[in-house]
């Protein structure tokens, strides 16, 4: 992975590498996705990004670790307020597509309606149905009636634990 980063950061591809230090390319290859790595092909590499051998195969262990460390302090800092956002981005998102095959389907129901059996409109009925669900969908999303929501949820949750809120 480091080899990776020093080529990238030299601005060279892996041809260029593999040209530069002896090595083939799908040694290149296989060095930074990790895999083992022979002496030879170590010295080589040292001697091109210009960096000691114990350097080059040192550094993959310390940059995962501090990765590592860099992923749990990026989970950590997603509080509850973040991902109640997120959620909130999901369902909405959720919404649309949901509206998109509303409107897709529907339309298609028409068409096929009006083709097969112009004389009685039935399409209107799944309309009717469907889009009932879509505005239901629609006004718990975006919360316009937030009968049973969150808050909803809590006092019941604290009725049955006995508590007073």
């Amino acid at each position: 992975m480091i080899v990776r980063k020093l080529r990238l950061k030299k601005g060279w591809s892996q041809e260029q590498l593999a040209q530069l230090s002896g090595i083939s390319v799908r040694t290149i290859q296989r060095i930074e996705r990790g895999q083992n790595v022979g002496l030879e092909s170590m010295k080589s590499l040292a001697a091109v990004f210009e960096i000691d051998i114990a350097d080059l195969s040192a550094k993959p262990a310390a940059q995962e670790q501090e990765m590592d460390s860099q992923v749990i302090n990026n989970q950590a800092t997603i509080n509850e307020e973040e991902a109640q956002a997120l959620q909130q981005v999901r369902d909405i998102k959720g919404f649309y597509a949901h509206l998109i095959k509303y409107a897709i389907i529907v339309g298609a129901l028409f068409i096929l309606n009006l083709v097969t059996n112009p004389g009685y409109i039935w399409a209107w009925w799944v309309a009717m149905g469907w889009g009932i669900g879509v505005v239901s969908h629609g006004l718990s999303v975006f919360e316009v009636f937030n009968f049973l929501g969150p808050q909803w949820e809590r006092k019941q949750v604290e009725k049955k634990l006995g508590r007073k809120l």
